[in-house]
């Protein structure tokens, strides 16, 4: 059985941040690695897919998805994609369809503003939400009918700060951006810096406007029962890691 997390600020909207908990991938992927990218098998992978589409209620043809490339762009649906485009996020107001993201270590944001009936799905690690890809995606729901202060916006299981560490040209990085990000980060060991990603993009959620913004405060790293992870697979020196998938549909 899969194991779906949810949010009660979602609801009655159909959504779920699916662990790797009942799938049918084997060896470092064990469990339900839904990354077609992956050196997991495509037949497997696939199998994983179509368990999200049944226990979400649709078919296959449903699932929406994009190639990700940690950018800032958001792109609004309002029916199947002939290929995967290039973005980070998706909107729609179209009932029926499944917009879904991939994550292992970067967050994974789902929202809905259930009043205007629309719903959207983002992928935001460190540099999407820098360049924007969550300021992006709410100027995207409004565009398609959403109010700001009606959107609600959940972030699901990514690595939390004690599990993130970052040199110090990282940090530049952000203060570059505005000094006020120095409250983000938190000292390590010699100049190495934890980063809190999590609460960076809360941070950029609110500065966007929506009306609510919650973490489901679940690590990714912290949990290899439940979660992949790409940092714990690097320092674990494995050859691959699987993909976790969040969707979310009217």
């Amino acid at each position: 059985m899969l194991e779906r997390l949810t949010s009660s600020e979602l609801d009655p909207v159909m959504h779920g941040f699916f662990t790797r908990r009942g799938g049918a991938s084997s060896g470092i992927f064990a469990g339900l690695n839904c990354g077609r990218g992956s050196s997991d098998q495509s037949e497997v992978v696939a199998i994983n897919r179509a368990r999200v589409a049944d226990a979400m209620e649709v078919d296959n043809a449903a699932m929406i998805g994009v190639k990700q490339v940690h950018s800032a762009r958001a792109i609004t649906v309002d029916g199947p994609l002939d290929d995967d485009p290039e973005a980070d996020a998706i909107v729609t107001a179209t009932p029926g369809l499944l917009l879904t993201v991939l994550t292992a270590d970067c967050q994974p944001v789902l929202f809905a503003d259930r009043s205007a009936g629309v719903v959207a799905v983002a992928h935001a690690g460190w540099r999407g939400a820098l360049d924007g890809v969550l300021d992006a995606t709410v100027d995207a729901m409004v565009a398609a009918g959403a109010r700001r202060e009606h959107i609600v916006a959940v972030i699901g299981p990514t690595i939390s700060q004690r599990n993130y560490e970052v040199g110090p040209e990282f940090m530049d990085t952000f203060l570059a951006d505005a000094p006020e990000n120095a409250r983000f980060f938190a000292n390590g060991e010699g100049d190495r810096l934890q980063f809190d990603l999590p609460a960076y993009g809360l941070h950029r959620l609110r500065g966007a406007g929506v009306g609510h913004a919650e973490w489901t405060r679940h690590c990714t790293y912290d949990d290899p029962d439940r979660f992949y992870s790409y940092r714990r697979t690097t320092h674990a020196s494995e050859a691959d890691y699987g993909r976790l998938l969040s969707a979310i549909r009217l």
